[in-house]
């Protein structure tokens, strides 16, 4: 399956996916982030709560809102995902929403890895950077 460029076709043939909401701000040269999502497998139905922390380094300002939805195509990576969660990239972004109103440069699907998608959509905020960070995502004590 090639990278799908919106997120239902390639959730409608996954085993397994992960939804986040994050808030990130960033003022300068460094930032950080953080969230709570879902990871679901499908044929178990089993549902792990997770959490997310994240570093940002580099150029640029922004405070937002935004959502992730991790989409695995085997239930091996998804099992990975919960038990290891670690993401390194480097993204670039401008951007610009309230109440839904705006627009963006930075949108769409990244392949993480083969049969590994990630999805991420701006809510509300402003965001113009240049960044390398780093995320870690793990699973909630306090709700599993």
């Amino acid at each position: 399956m090639g990278l799908p460029a919106r997120p239902r076709p390639a959730l409608e043939a996954a085993e397994g996916y992960a939804v986040f909401r994050n808030l990130g701000v960033k003022l300068m040269v460094g930032g950080s982030g953080s969230g709570r999502g879902i990871a679901i497998e499908r044929e178990t139905r089993r549902y792990t709560f997770m959490k997310m922390f994240e570093l940002q380094a580099g150029l640029g300002l922004s405070v937002r809102k935004y959502r992730q939805i991790w989409v695995f195509q085997h239930a091996a990576d998804l099992a990975d995902f919960v038990n290891a969660g670690w993401e390194l990239s480097a993204q670039s972004a401008a951007s610009a929403q309230l109440a839904g109103h705006g627009g963006e440069l930075h949108s769409g699907s990244l392949a993480i890895r083969q049969g590994v998608w990630l999805y991420q959509m701006n809510d509300d905020g402003l965001a113009l950077d240049l960044t390398l960070k780093g995320a870690r995502y793990y699973p909630d004590r306090k709700l599993n």
